[in-house]
């Protein structure tokens, strides 16, 4: 049967699964846009920014396990999605990435809205193709699904010429790919995971870090069984939050620069680090040559390329989480470590990370905290980043699996909306709260008229203190209180809600937060709620540029916290 491009482009993502298409119109991709509305089982949602199709795109795939689709023209229409489909490379997600591009005959010739989108996404996509005919599409298609979604997911961008679209040709979908050069291990070498067992069985005081390659396998319960066996404290790295349930009594939070004191000082005591689905990334080691300076290293990844990366390791193991753990567990018997569960639930008391201030200010970690009493936990939370990423990553306890989403790798503000928007059409059913800062709400607030356009029922919670809030943290601790380009002004965000056609309400005292968090719950329809919080407060612990794990600066009064007292705020030699 012959089509053309469109039509075969159309077939091609029926036929992998595709529901939902995140786009943007634009000149190269108009046949493609006109051939679209004879599939009604492709829904396209208008963004009004590609970069927030890209983003939105990530958030469907976090929470659905498949690749989300975006879509946009040829020239700045495919540069714009490039921030976004580096977010989504940097924390492994699936991504497809469709471009238009000028005719074939212009290529090379700098047309209008020519712009060699492969060339510039070839470092921050796990592969991309040029397609030069129609007849190339379904096979293009098929293997671009693959690749996103075997061994370590990612990104996979399509450039489709727009006389490609036009173009006819015989239409018929493989039914596998064949990739000779392409292999994952996915089941871990047998000898590794004896080693590994080993280890573990002979450590008095082992941790484990769980990543988000545990929530990409879905070793949910692997994970779970492995700590409850061999009693084992679970930490997490920031995007490995919601991989193990937080209220578990094996549950010590997450790990890194902005991570809970007690897990920090878990990490750099312990004699062994079992490292699963995670790269050791900066945020999360700190000083790479202070990190578990007494631990040995496992280390299971299904990316060889992350394993010895940036620190050295014991006993590599490369394989699917899912796969790994299951093989480790059969060889593991039962063993308590009660004195070093003990030892670290005295930190934990000693040295509270999660606490809220009694106090009448209206403190973020407050609304954090009422927005987990009013859902339960049983929400998807999708951050920002700075502050309000990590309040939201610290004072909401993640026991629903995959349940928080966030920007790693890349640190991208403005991620939380248009990816909370699809994450909610991802799980139409479950509550999405998107929890924003003032400045990285500002980046991508358009994505206001994208909910409502298409009705997408995301509740919206502004921790709004007038700062970039996280480099001002800095400033503040680091550069002697010099709050340079930090103080930032913002719009009247309940006009700008009911200007865009959606509910917003102020709230600024904490007497108010229940009542307008249960009101938002009750709305069906996205709802935005403007929190004037405490315009001065800090994420603790903090720990400074250049310094290792355990040494961090905790909780302190705000007046008093200024660069040349630094030093004596500092837990060292825990």
């Amino acid at each position: 049967m012959k089509l053309n491009g469109a039509h075969i482009l159309c077939q091609s993502l029926l036929n992998e699964g595709v529901e939902v298409i995140f786009g943007f119109p634009g000149g190269s991709v108009l046949t493609f846009y006109d051939t679209l509305m004879h599939y009604p089982a492709l829904r396209h949602i208008l963004v009004r920014h590609e970069q927030c199709a890209a983003h939105a795109a990530d958030g469907y795939a976090r929470v659905t396990g498949k690749p989300g689709v975006c879509l946009a023209t040829s020239g700045p229409g495919a540069t714009n999605l490039v921030t976004g489909l580096a977010n989504a490379h940097l924390d492994s997600v699936p991504v497809i990435a469709i471009t238009g591009q000028v005719g074939r005959q212009f290529l090379g010739k700098d047309a209008f809205q020519e712009a060699d989108i492969t060339g510039i996404t070839i470092p921050i996509t796990k592969h991309n193709y040029l397609i030069m005919s129609a007849a190339e599409i379904a096979a293009t298609v098929k293997e671009a699904f693959y690749l996103a979604s075997n061994g370590r997911p990612g990104p996979v961008l399509l450039d489709i010429p727009r006389d490609v679209f036009l173009e006819e040709a015989e239409f018929e979908y493989p039914q596998k790919v064949s990739l000779q050069r392409y292999k994952t291990l996915v089941h871990g070498h047998p000898a590794q995971i004896k080693k590994a067992a080993k280890l573990i069985s002979d450590a008095k005081r082992p941790v484990i870090i769980s990543g988000r390659g545990v929530i990409i396998s879905k070793a949910f319960a692997e994970l779970k069984e492995l700590a409850e066996k061999m009693q084992m404290p679970v930490i997490t790295t920031l995007l490995g939050i919601s991989s193990f349930p937080e209220t578990h009594t094996l549950s010590f939070g997450m790990l890194g620069m902005h991570g809970t004191a007690y897990a920090n000082m878990a990490v750099s005591q312990s004699d062994l680090i079992i490292a699963i689905g995670m790269r050791f990334d900066d945020r999360a080691t700190c000083r790479v040559d202070r990190f578990a300076p007494k631990a040995q290293i496992i280390h299971i990844d299904i990316d060889p390329a992350e394993i010895g990366k940036n620190i050295k390791v014991n006993v590599p193991i490369v394989g699917d989480a899912k796969n790994v753990l299951q093989a480790l567990n059969k060889q593991l018997t039962n063993k308590l470590h009660a004195e070093w569960i003990q030892q670290l639930e005295l930190w934990k008391k000693n040295h509270p990370s999660t606490t809220v201030r009694n106090t009448n200010e209206l403190l973020p970690q407050y609304v954090i905290n009422k927005i987990y009493e009013a859902t339960e936990g049983d929400a998807i939370i999708v951050t920002g980043v700075g502050q309000n990423q990590m309040w939201a990553a610290r004072n909401f306890w993640y026991d629903k699996p995959g349940s928080f989403i966030s920007s790693g790798g890349l640190g991208t503000m403005g991620f939380e909306l248009p990816a909370a928007i699809g994450a909610k059409v991802g799980c139409p059913k479950e509550t999405v709260w998107a929890i924003c800062g003032d400045g990285g709400l500002q980046m991508t607030l358009h994505e206001l008229a994208t909910a409502v356009q298409d009705n997408i029922a995301v509740k919206i919670a502004v921790l709004n203190n007038g700062y970039l809030g996280m480099v001002r943290q800095w400033q503040q601790l680091l550069y002697n209180k010099r709050y340079m380009a930090t103080p930032i002004s913002c719009p009247d965000l309940v006009k700008i809600a009911e200007a865009y056609g959606l509910p917003g309400v102020r709230v600024t005292d904490k007497t108010q937060v229940v009542p307008v968090i249960r009101q938002a719950m009750e709305y069906d329809g996205p709802f935005l709620i403007d929190f004037r919080i405490e315009p001065e407060e800090n994420v603790f612990p903090f720990v400074p540029p250049g310094a290792a794990l355990n040494e961090l600066i905790e909780d302190t009064d705000k007046e008093q916290a200024t660069s040349d007292e630094t030093s004596s705020l500092i837990v060292s030699n825990i």
